[in-house]
């Protein structure tokens, strides 16, 4: 059964509709009710809902601004517009915002009934689709694999930059040259609850099912992962891709009842730069913790540098994952037994200095990635001598980076988040100030800082901009003799009554009352 949240200002409406309709014959259960768009917007926050119904007039926040807001936040909502008026001309503006349906004002509840069972067969439609298997184009596969993953190319060939386009363009992936897109990748693995690799082929239909609606894509099955091409340009990218990702996340756990790991790569200029970003994207999947859904850029990972990722071996690829997502103890642990295995083999010494070589190269990389410390890249010319002794020394190497990491991750969020507070202690008194804008400001991704405010400050970043604001607000309500208006505009509310009502709600009677409280002492 599908959850759903009502909200419109009407009370006695909205009260009709929560008690009248046969909730159980429509699919849908009622999780929560709204009378404006403030806590409609809170309401599919925490509880997550499949439709939100609401009045397309809602005050405070206009049905268009309340459905590009729950795009942001929960993408995989779908929204119903109830209105008393016929404009479908204003709906049209919020088609993008995954509106279902549109109805109007006055509509009784035997219609409202049969237009909940429509929109109940149009989401049982999307959650069957991205289940479905897709029609594969095997030519555009054979096109990207060998521009992916191979590493002994010129990459810096303009000759051969042309030569891709042209055969995209004979693909269908691009339709001419005359275009400004730039190329991503994202490498996507899906998981059950008990932690197993579910990641099907034909889960490259659902990612592609979600980005038609957004950018020029292709994705196929590769290894246990998804992997899907991106071409857009830089706005797009800057505008969508968080949005994107998000829905895959929640659409994976919400029809699949499974946990979906993202990894990101950088934008890139040129499509024979696509190698760079798989191997990006590749690095960034790795950073994906076991047993819970996540997505990782790795430009919020990583600082970017010219290094190349080289195609290891399962057993440097694990490495690598434990160094960045593991445990101290399950990096020791798995070094150990790796050592162990080849150990019993035949030509055990000389394959155990392959292997410390190899996972020397990736663990240098890594090291790249985090420090400057000239001395610990000194070290790495120790690991010359006996086949003991080296083990020992890469191994306590391993550990020092894997310190590094989590070191550096802990400095970087509580950095990123200090910036974060900096940004809405100076400007709060913007009204255009959101998560999106902030994060730009900081060059990281939305979910990214989203993820980050919340983890460490246990608020949401709307939290922490609207306690600042109301704080705010109160000195000035009790210790200057400035209008309402002018204290709302101060604080960054446009409008004075959707002011009067946050200030209500954060501390528990009007702003008016209050002052009026503060001068009868």
């Amino acid at each position: 059964m599908y959850t759903i949240v009502v909200a419109d200002d009407e009370e006695e409406l909205r009260r009709a509709i929560i008690r009248k309709i046969d909730w159980e014959s429509t699919g849908f259960r009622v999780v929560g009710e709204a009378e404006n768009g403030i806590e409609a917007l809170e309401l599919v926050e925490r509880m997550e809902p499949d439709l939100l119904l609401t009045d397309i007039r809602m005050p405070f926040v206009s049905g268009i601004e309340l459905a590009r807001q729950v795009r942001e936040v929960r993408p995989t909502t779908q929204i119903a517009f109830l209105s008393g008026f016929d404009e479908f001309s204003y709906a049209q503006q919020a088609i993008q915002y995954n509106i279902i349906s549109y109805m109007l004002k006055p509509i009784t509840m035997a219609d409202l009934t049969e237009e909940l069972k429509k929109i109940k067969l149009k989401i049982d439609g999307i959650f069957a689709e991205f289940d479905t298997r897709k029609n594969d184009n095997p030519n555009l596969q054979q096109f990207f694999l060998p521009l992916l993953l191979d590493d002994y190319v010129n990459f810096d060939s303009g000759e051969r930059e042309e030569k891709l386009i042209e055969q995209a363009i004979a693909n269908g992936f691009l339709k001419d040259r005359n275009n400004s897109f730039e190329y991503a990748v994202l490498a996507i693995s899906v998981e059950d609850r008990d932690g197993q690799n579910c990641t099907r082929p034909e889960l490259a239909h659902s990612a592609d099912m979600i980005l038609q609606k957004y950018m020029k894509h292709y994705s196929f099955a590769m290894d246990g992962r998804i992997i899907t091409i991106l071409a857009a340009t830089r706005t797009t990218f800057e505008k969508y891709l968080h949005i994107a990702v998000g829905e895959m996340v929640q659409s994976t756990e919400r029809i699949l009842n499974m946990h979906c790991h993202i990894g990101v790569s950088r934008i890139r200029e040129r499509l024979g730069e696509c190698h760079e970003a798989y191997h990006g994207a590749m690095s960034a999947l790795g950073y994906c913790k076991p047993g819970e859904s996540g997505i990782h850029y790795i430009a919020d990972e990583e600082r970017d540098n010219s290094m190349d990722m080289e195609m290891v071996s399962e057993y440097v690829v694990q490495m690598e994952n434990l160094i960045r997502s593991g445990s101290r103890t399950e990096l020791e642990q798995y070094l150990k037994t790796v050592f162990e295995k080849l150990e019993s083999e035949q030509d055990a010494q000389l394959k155990c200095k392959f292997m410390i070589f190899r996972m020397s190269s990736a663990l240098i990389r890594i090291a790249y990635t985090v420090t400057d410390d000239s001395a610990l890249f000194q070290r790495f010319a120790m690991l010359e001598g006996p086949v003991r002794e080296v083990k020992d020394r890469f191994t306590s190497l391993c550990l020092e980076v894997w310190e590094l990491i989590n070191t550096g991750k802990k400095k970087s969020s509580q950095i990123l988040c200090e910036k974060a507070m900096q940004i809405i202690e100076r400007d709060y008194g913007d009204p255009t100030l959101s998560l999106v804008g902030v994060s730009n400001n900081i060059h990281v991704s939305p979910n990214y800082l989203s993820a980050l405010i919340k983890k460490e400050t246990g608020a949401s970043f709307v939290d922490l901009l609207t306690k600042k604001r109301i704080e705010t607000a109160r000195e000035l309500v009790l210790g200057s003799a400035m209008k309402m208006r002018e204290i709302a505009e101060r604080c960054g509310y446009s409008d004075q009554h959707y002011f009067s009502y946050c200030f209500k709600k954060y501390c528990g009677m009007s702003p008016n009352a209050m002052r009026q409280e503060k001068e009868s002492l």
